[in-house]
Order: C-alpha cells, then structure tokens, then sequence
C-alpha cells in the first residue's frame, strides 16, 4: 500500500487523542491506558515504520533480464492463478476500501455512545494498534523481496514493472491494514457494549471488508494469495489483540493477588488469588 498513509493517520490521530489519554480514564472504560507509557511504545512503533521505509527505499527493482526470466508455472500452484493479473480498476476499488476503512473505523466508534464518553482514549487505543500494524509491515517490505503477480504478465507501464513497489509483494499491506482497523472497531464495540444485538453483524462486516480488499488486490494483481492470507491474519490478530491487552481487571470482573497464610493445622501456604466480580 502507499507506505506513507499509515503515519500520516497516526500523526493525525496523535495530536487528536494525546491531551484526552492523559487524563485519568472514566471508572466504567474497559480499557486502561497512561499516555506516559503508551505514547513512548506508539512513538517507537513510528520509529520502527520509519526505518522500514528507509530500507524500502534502499531496495533494488527487478531488471529487464529478471522480468523476462520470470515464468508463471515456477509459483507455487496455490499462488499461481494470481500471476499475471493486472487491473487499475480493481486497485482503485482496492484503495477506497482500504483508505475509506481507515477512517470509517474510529468514525463509526464515535456514534457508539458509550465509546464516545472515553473517545480520547480509543483514538490513543487506535492510534497505537495501527501503529503495530504499519511497523510489522514496513519492516517486512522493506527486507523481503517478492515480486507481485502483476510483474509475470504484461500489464504495469515498463517503469511500474521496473520499479522497486514492483518488489513488494509480501505482504499485502492493503489488507492488514483494513484488517486491523475492521477488527479494532469490532473489538471495542464489543467491549463497549458486550450485550449489543448488533454484535454479529459488526464482526460479520469487520471480517467481510478485508476480504473483499484481498480480492480486489489480487485482482489488480499487487498481491497473491498467500500475501493477502498472512496480511488478514496479521491484521485481525493485532485489531483484537492490542486492545485486549489494554483491558482492565475491574470491566472484565477478574482480579488477581497474591495469597498467603496459615492453616489450621498450622501449616502455611501461599499462591494466586483469583477473583471474578459476578
């Protein structure tokens, strides 16, 4: 995807969510958050991004003799029919579903109310997910050298087919990018509201639209398959993981301490004491 979108969305969201995520969080947030500790990790994920997108800088593009050399049948048979695709059309569709997804994401959260009262902290909370996502991602094109499919056909001008994107197929940033932004929003709409109705409807859509951006991208052929499952994957897994680990004990009803003591036949003991608030 286009490297640069995801830290702009950052930056944008850092100066939007910082002065709210330093304030002490509403008791009912089912997050807990201290700006003093996730704005450094937010930062050196930026950081992180940046020096991916130095080394993508630093690649090479394929050369005529590589291109010509190429031949559909020497990619494996579950990639192979994505090799040679090419569509403008479909990269188009590909980018409105992602960049659009980008920020329907944290807008939709907004009309929620009970996640608009602590809005200042999902910004922070999205901020620091996409974060994960764009650093994982930018270190990995920027190391691995994977032609895209549209390079085993004749589609792309001679200066795309030259060019060191052309290099960049693994792995499909267009796709965990949404992926991350889909499943966040599903996330914390979930832990906002976890007797909602509307629950498999929003991690129906959360899943759906990654999906259909993983399609168009191999349609336009800038990923195969297999770059578009390990970009799904990984998006999913950091749009839920990163605000659960985010958590707080007293919203989930589980409290953990450690236990001492003696017995009645004067024995001692000791352990993890485990609570669950009912």
């Amino acid at each position: 995807m286009k490297l640069f979108s995801p830290l702009l969305l950052s930056g944008a969201l850092l100066l939007t969510a910082a002065p709210a995520a330093t304030a002490q969080q509403a008791p009912n947030s089912p997050y807990r958050t201290r700006f003093a500790v996730d704005g450094p990790i937010t930062m050196g994920l930026g950081a992180l991004s940046g020096v991916g997108l130095y080394l993508v800088q630093q690649k090479n593009g394929p050369t005529e003799a590589e291109l010509a050399a190429l031949n559909k049948n020497d990619v494996p048979k579950f990639d192979r029919f994505v090799a040679g695709n090419y569509s403008e059309r479909a990269q188009l569709a590909g980018d409105l579903m992602c960049y659009g997804s980008l920020a329907a994401a944290p807008g939709l959260l907004a009309l929620n109310p009970n996640a608009r009262g602590r809005y200042g902290q999902v910004l922070g909370l999205y901020l620091e997910t996409m974060a994960t996502t764009a650093a994982v991602f930018t270190m990995t094109v920027g190391t691995v050298h994977r032609l895209r499919p549209f390079t085993y056909g004749p589609g792309g001008s001679p200066s795309e087919r030259s060019s060191k994107i052309a290099t960049n197929s693994f792995f499909a940033g267009h796709t965990a990018h949404t992926a991350t932004a889909t499943f966040f929003a599903a996330k914390v709409f979930h832990d906002f509201n976890p007797d909602s109705r509307a629950e498999p409807f929003v991690w129906g859509a959360a899943a759906v639209l990654p999906a259909a951006v993983a399609y168009s991208r191999m349609k336009a052929g800038k990923h195969f398959l297999s770059d578009n499952l390990v970009g799904y994957a990984l998006g999913a897994t950091v749009g839920v993981v990163v605000p659960q680990l985010h958590k707080s004990g007293r919203r989930t009803g589980y409290s953990f301490s450690p236990l001492q003591g003696v017995n009645v036949n004067g024995y001692s003991y000791g352990g993890l004491l485990i609570t669950k608030q009912l």
